[in-house]
C-alpha cells in the first residue's frame, strides 16, 4: 500500500527542492526504508507521529546492519526533506529529525548563481508584460533578501517597511524576522505595486499577500519554481537550480565580499539546536549596513 503523502513528497522533491531524478528515486527508495522500519516495529503506525525516539532507534538499526556513516547521513538527508515536506503543509509542527544528532560527514556545497548570471536570467524577462515585471520583482526580492520560497509566497504587504529598509517575513516555526533589503529590489516591489499589483482584480481573502497571479490569487511555491527554472534555461545557464539557488546565492555573495558570518546566518533565519547558542544575537541596524556594504544590489 503506498503510503498518503508518497506522491506528494515526490512532487515536492522534483519541483521545490529542483532534484534531478537520480536523486528524487534515491530519497524516494530511503523514505521506504523508513516507512519498512517503522511499519515492523510499530505496526500500524502513522509516520506523522514520528518523534526524535524512533528516528534514532532507526538510525541505530540502519547502523547496525553495517551502512557507512555517509549512506547513513545520506538516508537521513533523504528523511529530513520528507519531514521538512510535512511542515510545509502544515501536517506537523517541527521536524523530528532537526532534534536529533547526525552521522557526522563532509557537506557538499550548494549550486549558486553569479552576479552575473542573475543579470542574463533578468536581461531575458519579457519586461513589456505584467507577469515579466512581477516575475522581475520576485528574482529581485528572493536574490536581495535570501527568502525561502514560502517566505516569499506568504510575503504580507502588511510585512513591507520599505521606508525603513525592512521587511517582514515568516520563517520556519512561524518565527518572524526582519530582513533588510536593497535599493532595488525596494524599486522593483514599488513599481510591481503600483504598475502591476493596483491593476489586478484581486480576489477576496488574497489581498494581505504581495505575490499574486494574473487570477488576482496568491502565487503558490511551485509557480515560483516554474519561474526561475523558465528563466535559467532561458538565460542559457546548464545548472540544476530552484528558487533555493538564490537564497544560496544570497549568502554566498555575502561571505565572499567578507560579510559577517554571523550576521549572514541571522538574515537567512537559521536556527537549529545545534547552532542556536553558537550565532549571537545582532541588532537589525547591524545586518542592514552588512546588506548595504557587501550585496551587490544594494
Amino acid at each position: 500500500m503506498i503510503n498518503p503523502y508518497f506522491n506528494g513528497y515526490k512532487t515536492y522533491l522534483q519541483l521545490e527542492k529542483g532534484l534531478s531524478q537520480h536523486t528524487v528515486d534515491a530519497y524516494l527508495e530511503d523514505f521506504k526504508k523508513l516507512l519498512v522500519y517503522l511499519d515492523d516495529q510499530y505496526p500500524d503506525f502513522k509516520i506523522e507521529k514520528t518523534d526524535k525516539n524512533k528516528l534514532r532507534s532507526f538510525i541505530l538499526w540502519i547502523n547496525e546492519i553495517g551502512l557507512s556513516a555517509r549512506t547513513q547521513a545520506r538516508i537521513m538527508s533523504g528523511i529530513r526533506n520528507f519531514f521538512s515536506y510535512l511542515l510545509e503543509e502544515k501536517v506537523i509542527d517541527e521536524n523530528p529529525v532537526d532534534l536529533i544528532e547526525l552521522p557526522k560527514i563532509g557537506r557538499k556545497l550548494p549550486v549558486v548563481l553569479s552576479d552575473a548570471e542573475i543579470n542574463k536570467m533578468i536581461e531575458v524577462i519579457d519586461h513589456s508584460s505584467r507577469e515579466g515585471q512581477r516575475n522581475r520583482c520576485i528574482v529581485e526580492v528572493l536574490y536581495s533578501c535570501g527568502l525561502r520560497v514560502s517566505e516569499l509566497v506568504n510575503l504580507k504587504r502588511a510585512g513591507l517597511f520599505l521606508d525603513h529598509d525592512y521587511i517582514k517575513v515568516i520563517g520556519k516555526g512561524n518565527k518572524e524576522r526582519l530582513v533588510p533589503i536593497g535599493s532595488i529590489a525596494k524599486e522593483q516591489i514599488r513599481l510591481y505595486e503600483t504598475g502591476i499589483r493596483l491593476h489586478l482584480d484581486i480576489k477576496k481573502g488574497h489581498k494581505e499577500f504581495v505575490f499574486l497571479n494574473r487570477n488576482g490569487r496568491q502565487l503558490s511555491r511551485v509557480m515560483i519554481f516554474y519561474i526561475i527554472k523558465d528563466l535559467a534555461e532561458k538565460a542559457g545557464i546548464k545548472k540544476n537550480i530552484s528558487p533555493h539557488t538564490l537564497r544560496h546565492s544570497f549568502a554566498t555573495e555575502l561571505v565572499d565580499r567578507g560579510a559577517d558570518l554571523r550576521a549572514v546566518q541571522e538574515m537567512l533565519g537559521h536556527s537549529s539546536i545545534t547552532t542556536t547558542e553558537i550565532y549571537t544575537h545582532l541588532d537589525s541596524s547591524y545586518l542592514k549596513d552588512t546588506i548595504i556594504q557587501f550585496h551587490p544590489r544594494s
